[in-house]
């Protein structure tokens, strides 16, 4: 069996490839030196564990002998997990995006021995076909051109840097009007894409996006609303949400959310799972918290690790139960008729068949690659009120978690795992569950012990098998700090604000343009980077420039501490005039300036100590959706350690039982006492 360098790697997806034919090498000195004393270009494949088409190239090309050695013999190939170094994802990605129009993974991409882009693209099939090049073609074609005309090569990427520079927005710190038209800028957008039918915004595939969300129900706006209740309420009921495992894949190839792509990735679970979590805090719906807590025990069950933090993702495509040797997409999820009459028996298949769209020849027409043939996703199609379905659910996931598992991506990541934290203290404060509490505090305190080195104040991006390594990128540190923020907001222990504000104050410091306002995505002293790159596009994950910018308007009106709000307006301004030429780009910096533009409000519980009578205040105030009201509790143990925070320094006299104090820019009604 070849066995190449990357079996040293801790990535999971990296290892997926250490017995490749190719002689890959992992992104580092060692590969560019490489390529430099051999004179070789350098072939960079970037993808992820859990990517379908990865797996599709891997095993047509990279196992495949005769095209290994083609790539071994004219490039220096290294592969890279965009999950971990997503600062070299971005930069090729975008030339890969300006060059040909669209973007993905793998991503594949020919660089100079001085990592300057030539060629790029994303799948390759093995030889010409669905309207593409061959890879072996392109390879051989490649290193011919390298050989014979190099210096034309060379000479032509001499420029990309410059060109890929170009091709960010220019932001300059200024006076920018930041007022409620601006933060309102992006809702005709949103307005004008919206699926009245099946919710979502544009046409297939559809991706959930929950930035978005958060954005439109922000706007305070009925219509907004409206939008994003219908959207959720299309994507639970489909076949996009694991109706028995729960949780939600990646998207849906078609605009009803029916036909998902199958990978489960951490941050979607986190962002959707809040997102349920505020539609339910204005509705009541119970659909909304109902999942919410689907989102959640997949998550508790199936990506907690044991030290208590939350492993990555899981694959889309698994061992076919009844053929393990063959994979395919969706395998675990997927029925047969038969197999769920045989389980279920004439008792219960019937009502469990009307209710979940299953169809004796499968239910799924749309079936390019023939994955789902005779096989049915499950989805809502009928009344699901009947109790008889409870226990079908549990009779089928029970025969289903005997089958293969899809593969486990094991990496900690400190972002995503921030984003969970930060979803599980809200489900906590809105649906009253200790064990999110406890979720979220054990994995916080993981990030904290294994990742954070509180004397330098620096951050780690990842954790695998027994490993913490990379230094963080701006979202690592942005998402912790707010996950810190939200742990705080439920357990009122002053040293998460504490650890907070270093990460504000020692960690934004080391991504800040001081010049012109924002955030960089990566440190000035990156020596492998092309282009230090803004990333400012609030997609699957939000920006950690918006996330930065909304920790900063928090923190400001926590502590009172001027230079906060300082730096979050350099922010804000310098986004500005991309905001409002193109807002639905970063909905998530719209939602910090809403946060902004809104006055500060604080809620005030001054208790003897936190019993169950303040408690109940709390969950009170928690039911609400108030994104922009910090609601505190103290109690005469802690009151002291109070005094030197703005919106409390005034408001800490008791004077009852409890006294309730409601603010306004740090101005506060009477207080509502309570003997």
């Amino acid at each position: 069996m070849h066995t190449n360098a990357l079996i040293h790697e801790k990535s999971p997806y990296l290892r997926q490839h250490a017995h490749n034919p190719v002689d890959w090498l992992p992104w580092g000195e060692a590969a560019f030196e490489k390529a430099r004393h051999e004179q070789k270009p350098i072939f960079l494949s970037i993808g992820y564990s859990t990517c379908h088409w990865c797996h599709v190239m891997a095993h047509e090309s990279f196992e495949n002998e005769a095209i290994a050695r083609v790539l071994n013999a004219g490039f220096v190939p290294i592969k890279i997990d965009r999950e971990e170094r997503p600062d070299v994802d971005r930069i090729y990605m975008l030339f890969v995006q300006a060059t040909t129009g669209s973007g993905g993974w793998p991503m594949s991409v020919w660089l100079t021995p001085d990592l300057k882009p030539f060629f790029g693209g994303t799948y390759f099939p093995p030889d010409s076909r669905y309207g593409r090049p061959g890879f072996k073609d392109i390879l051989e074609q490649l290193a011919r051109l390298w050989q014979q005309d190099r210096e034309r090569i060379e000479q032509s990427s001499a420029n990309v840097a410059e060109q890929l520079r170009s091709l960010q927005p220019a932001r300059t710190a200024g006076a920018a009007t930041l007022d409620r038209e601006l933060f309102e800028t992006a809702f005709w957008q949103f307005r004008r894409m919206f699926d009245p039918t099946w919710g979502g915004f544009g046409n297939a595939p559809k991706f959930p996006r929950p930035v978005v969300l958060n954005y439109l129900l922000r706007l305070r706006n009925p219509e907004a609303n409206e939008m994003v209740f219908a959207t959720l309420r299309q994507m639970a009921r489909g076949g996009m949400h694991d109706q028995l495992g729960g949780g939600f894949h990646r998207y849906s190839v078609d605009e009803r959310w029916f036909v998902p792509h199958f990978e489960k990735m951490l941050y979607d679970q986190a962002q959707l799972a809040t997102s349920y979590l505020e539609a339910f805090q204005l509705t009541g719906e119970s659909l909304f918290a109902d999942t919410a807590r689907d989102v959640f025990a997949y998550v508790l069950r199936d990506l907690r690790d044991p030290s208590g933090a939350f492993y990555s993702a899981e694959d889309a495509d698994s061992p076919e139960p009844e053929d393990p040797s063959h994979s395919g997409e969706g395998a675990f999820y997927i029925w047969s008729a038969q197999e769920i009459e045989q389980l279920l028996g004439p008792a219960l298949y019937p009502v469990f068949a009307e209710c979940y769209g299953v169809e004796r020849n499968g239910n799924v027409e749309a079936d390019p690659q023939g994955e789902f043939v005779g096989r049915n996703i499950l989805f809502v199609a009928g009344a699901n009120e009947d109790e008889r379905l409870t226990r079908a659910k549990q009779i089928l996931l029970e025969a289903r978690s005997k089958r293969p598992r899809p593969h486990l991506d094991n990496k900690v990541l400190t972002s995503w795992n921030a984003l969970l934290i930060s979803a599980l203290a809200k489900g906590y404060a809105v649906l009253n569950e200790t064990e999110y509490r406890d979720g979220a505090a054990s994995a916080l305190e993981f990030l904290l012990s294994r990742l954070y080195d509180r004397q330098s104040g620096r951050l780690l991006r990842r954790f695998c098998n027994g490993e913490a390594a990379i230094p963080a990128f701006l979202d690592d540190y942005a998402f912790l700090a707010q996950a810190l923020l939200d742990v705080f907001e439920i357990r009122f222990d002053l040293t998460y604000l504490e650890l907070a504000e270093d990460l504000a104050t020692r960690g934004f410091r080391l991504f800040e343009d001081t010049q012109n306002g924002g955030f960089f995505s990566t440190t000035a002293d990156a020596p492998d980077l092309l282009v230090r790159m803004k990333d400012d596009y609030d997609g699957a994950e939000p920006s950690g420039n918006s996330v930065a910018t909304d920790v900063l308007i928090r923190l400001a009106r926590l502590t009172g501490k001027e230079d906060f709000e300082i730096r979050a307006r350099r922010s804000l301004e310098s986004s500005a005039a991309a905001l409002r030429a193109q807002g639905t780009a970063q909905p998530q910096m719209l939602a910090a300036l809403g946060r902004y533009l809104a006055p500060p409000a604080h809620v005030i519980i001054r208790a003897r100590e936190r019993d169950s009578e303040a408690e109940e205040l709390l969950r009170s105030e928690w039911k609400k959706f108030e994104p922009n009201t910090v609601v505190l509790l103290i109690d005469d143990r802690s009151a002291r350690q109070w005094s030197s925070y703005a919106p409390v320094r005034e408001n800490l006299e008791n004077k009852g039982r409890i006294t309730i104090y409601r603010c306004e820019n740090y101005s506060c009604a009477l207080p509502e006492v309570i003997r």
